[in-house]
C-alpha cells in the first residue's frame, strides 16, 4: 500500500490552498495552514480523534506546493519517495503537472476554475 496523493490542478488564485486549508480542518488540524508556496512542502499530524470517518486511518496531512519546482527531481530531494510510501500520509498536491511524472497513477484528482 502507497499514500493517498491528491493532486489539486488550476490556475493560480482558483482556490487550490483554500481547499486544503478547509480539508486540513475537516480532518481536524486546528493550527493555521498557510501557503507552502514558498517553503515548497509543510505536514501536519492528523489526531485520530477529531479527523473522524474523513481521516480514518491517517496520521499526517502533507501540503506540497510545486509551482516553484522546476524539476521533478527537486520534489525526489525532499523525501517524496519516502512520503508515498506510508499509507498513513494523506499528500495534497498543488500544481502536479510540474512534477507529472512523480505522481501516482491512482492518483486522485480536482480540477479548479474561476467562475466567470
Amino acid at each position: 500500500m502507497f499514500a493517498t496523493v491528491i493532486a489539486l490542478q488550476g490556475e493560480l488564485g482558483s482556490g487550490k490552498t483554500h481547499f486544503a486549508q478547509a480539508f486540513g480542518k475537516v480532518l481536524g488540524i486546528i493550527e493555521n495552514m498557510p501557503s507552502p508556496t514558498f517553503v515548497i512542502m509543510r505536514s501536519y499530524d492528523i489526531d485520530p480523534t477529531k479527523a473522524g470517518h474523513v481521516g480514518a486511518g491517517f496520521k499526517k496531512l502533507i501540503h506540497i506546493d510545486a509551482y516553484r519546482l522546476e524539476k521533478e527531481e527537486e520534489l525526489l530531494h525532499l523525501g517524496w519517495n519516502e512520503l508515498i510510501k506510508s499509507p498513513e500520509n494523506l499528500i495534497l498536491i498543488e500544481w502536479p503537472e510540474r512534477v507529472e511524472g512523480l505522481i501516482p497513477k491512482d492518483a486522485k484528482r480536482i480540477l479548479f476554475k474561476h467562475e466567470k
